[in-house]
């Protein structure tokens, strides 16, 4: 592999805070393997100790939906009400569900 940064791979950071309980995309950067991607995502991501974990994915490895299809990709979701939250009635007294 070249050690040319224009070449290197672009990665992906997602960095899970520590009062989060899930990653969350925090930004992008070049490396040349993981390991030294994850070592520049702590770095660069949570040099002020905001993160808990670090994970990064190679950018081409990241499979999406197509903007232009939502209509109907998610059109199944549609023909389900059941999974709606205004099918059901929450008890008075539930404070979190």
């Amino acid at each position: 592999m070249s050690t040319n940064a224009k070449e290197w791979p672009l990665w992906e950071v997602f960095v899970r805070s520590r009062q989060g309980l899930s990653h969350k995309h925090a930004g992008s950067l070049r490396a040349v393997d993981a390991e030294m991607a994850i070592q520049n995502a702590r770095d660069v991501y949570t040099r002020r100790r905001e993160g808990e974990s670090v994970w990064v994915v190679l950018a081409s490895d990241i499979h999406a939906s197509q903007p232009e299809e939502r209509g109907a990709f998610f059109d199944p979701a549609d023909d389900k009400i059941f999974r709606h939250p205004t099918f059901y009635t929450v008890p008075d007294g539930v404070e979190n569900m």
